[in-house]
C-alpha cells in the first residue's frame, strides 16, 4: 500500500510517501517539503494571520497534488504545535478539511511523544531494553521513556527550536543577553517535567530523533571527530558555544545546515544541552525514524485489527 504522510509542522509542510504492508517496514519512495514557518504568522492575540492561513492552504494544495501524482492510496495528514496552540487553529483546520476534502487531525503533544517513541522502539527493537526518546521540533520538545511500545511517561513542552528563536534570540551573532534569557527559560520549563522523568533515568539507551538533533550529531562528528551518529554531552556543550558565537552566514555555510536550520540550530543546541545535563545523559543515539514513521506504524497496526 502506498501511504502519504502529510506533516503540517511549525516550520515545514512535509509530505512523505511510503510503500508498506502488514508486517513490513515503511519504505520511503518520495518526499515533498516546503518551508512555511507558520509560527512567524502568529499574531499578538495568539491567532494565525490571514496571510499565514492563505499560505498554508496554498502549500497544502500543492502537497496534495504531489501526493496524487505519486499515486498515494491513503493520505494521513496531521498537524502539530503551531495549529494546536493557535486560538483560531480549530477553525483553520475545519476550513481546510472542508475546502481541501481531507481529514487533517491535530496531534496532542503527548500523542507526538508516544508516536515518536513507537517509531524509535520499532527501529531499535526489543533487545534495546528501556528507551528514553528525545525529539526537538520547531514548536515543541517531546520526551518519552519506557520498556514497551507505549511509553511509561510521555511529556511535551513548548521548547521547539523555531519557537525559542522567534521569542528570545536577537542580533547577529545572537547577543549574550538574549542567549542567557533563552537558557534561563529552558531551565525553568524543564523543571516542570523533571519529577516525572527523574525515576526513569536508568535507561539502557537514550535516543534522539528529528532533523535538529541529526544536524547536531553531524556537527559533532565534523568538529570533534565523532561518528555523526550520536550526540555526546561533552561535544554539545562546545557546540553550543561555537554556534552562538557565529553569524547567520557562518552557520549557513556549515555542512547540512539550511538557511532555515541556521536560524534555529542555536536554540536547538541549548535545549539538547539542558535536557542531557538535567537527565544526566552522556550520549544520545540518532534514530532515523521519528514522528512520520510513527504515524504510519500506528495506522498499519490499526488497520490490522
Amino acid at each position: 500500500m502506498r501511504l502519504g504522510v502529510l506533516d503540517v509542522g511549525s516550520n515545514t509542510v512535509h509530505l512523505q510517501v511510503v510503500d508498506t504492508h502488514l508486517g513490513a517496514r515503511p519504505n520511503p519512495t518520495f518526499n515533498y517539503k516546503e518551508e512555511l514557518r507558520l509560527t512567524e504568522y502568529l499574531q499578538d492575540d495568539n491567532t494565525i494571520s490571514d496571510e499565514g492561513i492563505a499560505l498554508l492552504e496554498a502549500t497544502l494544495r500543492r502537497a496534495i497534488k504531489e501526493a496524487e501524482s505519486a499515486g498515494v492510496e491513503e493520505l494521513l495528514p496531521f498537524a502539530t504545535s503551531a495549529l494546536r496552540e493557535a486560538d483560531n487553529g480549530e477553525n483553520i483546520i475545519a476550513t481546510l478539511n472542508k475546502d481541501l476534502d481531507i481529514d487533517l487531525q491535530v496531534l496532542t503533544g503527548e500523542d507526538e511523544a508516544k508516536l515518536t517513541f513507537l517509531a524509535s522502539r520499532r527501529w531499535f527493537g526489543w533487545s534495546s531494553g528501556r528507551l528514553l526518546m528525545v525529539d526537538i521540533g520547531g514548536g515543541s520538545l517531546e520526551i518519552a521513556v519506557g520498556i514497551d511500545e507505549a511509553p511509561e511517561a510521555a511529556v511535551s513542552l513548548p521548547l521547539g527550536a523555531g519557537r525559542l528563536t522567534k521569542n528570545f534570540l536577537v542580533g547577529d551573532p545572537y547577543t549574550e543577553k538574549s542567549v542567557r534569557n533563552l537558557r534561563d527559560h529552558i531551565e525553568n520549563q524543564l523543571e516542570s517535567i523533571l519529577p516525572s522523568l527523574v525515576l526513569h533515568q536508568d535507561t539502557d539507551r537514550a535516543i534522539a530523533t528529528s532533523k535538529t538533533l541529526r544536524t547536531l550529531a553531524r556537527l559533532g562528528g565534523d568538529w570533534f571527530e565523532g561518528s555523526g551518529k550520536s550526540i555526546k554531552f561533552d561535544h554539545i556543550r562546545r557546540i553550543c558555544t561555537k554556534l552562538s558565537e557565529m553569524t547567520m552566514q557562518e552557520r549557513i555555510k556549515l555542512p547540512g545546515v539550511s538557511a532555515n536550520r541556521a536560524r534555529q540550530i542555536v536554540a536547538g543546541a541549548f535545549v539538547t544541552e539542558s535536557v542531557m545535563r538535567n537527565l544526566d545523559l552522556r550520549e544520545l543515539e540518532i534514530c532515523p525514524w521519528a514522528l512520520r514513521e510513527g504515524v504510519v506504524l500506528k495506522w498499519m497496526d490499526w488497520t490490522e485489527k
